[in-house]
C-alpha cells in the first residue's frame, strides 16, 4: 500500500451520525457518500495526483477530500464555509499526515495566491503547473464562482498566478451543458462563449442526482476546464463579458437587437450598423448560433468603437 494513503477512518455515514452532520438545502448543499463514486470524481482531474497541489472548494463531511489524499496529492487545502463541518475535516487532516489545510472561509473572499509554494509556478506558455482547484460545488454559488474564476483566468490572477492551474467542478447538469455547449446546441449560452475562449472544457460525466444525500431534484455534471495558452478572444475580461452578455441578452431573437443595447439611445442606431459592418456579422443572426470567431468580430469592432468614445464601455443598459 503507498505511504500516502489514508489510515482506515470511520465511513462518511458513521462521520455524519457521530457530528450530527446534515446538508442544508437552503444552501443547496448535497453530500457525495459513495467513495468510489468520488474515486472517480477525482481520477478526471488527472491520471495522476501523486505529488500534486490541491484545493477543494466545498468539501462539506470529506468525501472527495478522501479520494484526492489517496491519490498521492502532496498538499491539499480545502476551504469550507460550514463551520459545522470543521471537526470532520480536522480529524481527517490529522490523519493525513501533514498534507492536509483547513479553513473555515468563504471561497467568493478567500486569497488562493498564497496557498502555494512558490516553485510549483510554471510560465503561462509553458507546462501546466500540477496545481488543481476541485468542488462539488453548491448550486447557488457555481456560476457566479466560476465566472469569477474565468476574469481571474484572464487576469492571470487568483489560482492562476501558479500557471494555467486546471479545474474540476460540480454544477448542475443543465449548467454543464451550457458551459461546454457549441455553437447552435440549444443550451449554448453567455457561460458556453465565456468558458470555451478562455479554456478548454470537458463535460467528463454526469452524476444521477439519487447518488447525492439529499436528493437534488436534477442530476449533476462534472466540469474540467484546462486554461488555454492565448485566449480565443485577446481583449479584457469585462468587455468581452459585456458584449456576449448583451448578445445573449435577446437570445431567441436577432443578435442585432442584443447589439443594440450596448449603446445610449441617441446613438444606437447608428453604432450599431457599425459594429455589424466592421465585423461582417450577419445582424439577422441568432445568438447561439454565432461562432466563437464571429462573436470575436464583434467584440473587436465594440472595442474599436469604445476606444473612439470615452466613457461609452462604462454605459450600462437600463
Amino acid at each position: 500500500m503507498s505511504p500516502l494513503r489514508l489510515p482506515p477512518l470511520p465511513t462518511l455515514r458513521e462521520i455524519i451520525r457521530l457530528y450530527g452532520l446534515r446538508a442544508e438545502k437552503q444552501l443547496a448543499q448535497n453530500f457525495i457518500l459513495d467513495l468510489n463514486l468520488t474515486d472517480k470524481i477525482v481520477k478526471y482531474a488527472g491520471k495522476n495526483l501523486e505529488g500534486a497541489y490541491v484545493c477543494e472548494v466545498g468539501p462539506g463531511p470529506g468525501g472527495i477530500t478522501r479520494s484526492i489524499l489517496n491519490r498521492g496529492a502532496s498538499q491539499v487545502v480545502v476551504v469550507e464555509k460550514d463551520k459545522r463541518f470543521m471537526p470532520s475535516l480536522q480529524m481527517l487532516a490529522e490523519a493525513s499526515e501533514g498534507r492536509l489545510e483547513v479553513f473555515n472561509d468563504d471561497i467568493l473572499k478567500f486569497n488562493m495566491e498564497n496557498i502555494f509554494p512558490e516553485t510549483v509556478k510554471k510560465d503561462w506558455h509553458g507546462d501546466l503547473p500540477d496545481v488543481h482547484i476541485i468542488g462539488n460545488l453548491p448550486f447557488n454559488v457555481s456560476t457566479p464562482l466560476i465566472i469569477r474564476w474565468l476574469a481571474a483566468v484572464s487576469n492571470h490572477t487568483g489560482p492562476f498566478v501558479y500557471g494555467r492551474s486546471r479545474m474540476l467542478l460540480t454544477f448542475q447538469k443543465e449548467v454543464a451543458e451550457r458551459l461546454t455547449a457549441p455553437p447552435n446546441h440549444p443550451q449554448r449560452s453567455r457561460p458556453s462563449v465565456m468558458a470555451q475562449h478562455l479554456c478548454h472544457v470537458k463535460h467528463c460525466f454526469t452524476i444521477p442526482g439519487k447518488a447525492c444525500v439529499p436528493t437534488p431534484d436534477v442530476d449533476i455534471g462534472v466540469v474540467h476546464f484546462t486554461p488555454l495558452k492565448e485566449p480565443l478572444i485577446k481583449l479584457p475580461f469585462h468587455l468581452v463579458e459585456k458584449v456576449v452578455r448583451s448578445v445573449f441578452h435577446f437570445r431567441q431573437k436577432y443578435c442585432r437587437k442584443g447589439v443594440e443595447i450596448l449603446f445610449p439611445y441617441p446613438m444606437m442606431k447608428e453604432l450599431t450598423n457599425e459594429m455589424f459592418e466592421s465585423s461582417g456579422v450577419d445582424p439577422t443572426r441568432i445568438a447561439p448560433s454565432l461562432s466563437m470567431e464571429e462573436i470575436n468580430g464583434l467584440c473587436l469592432a465594440y472595442s474599436a468603437i469604445c476606444d473612439r468614445i470615452p466613457g461609452l464601455i462604462d454605459y450600462n443598459y437600463r
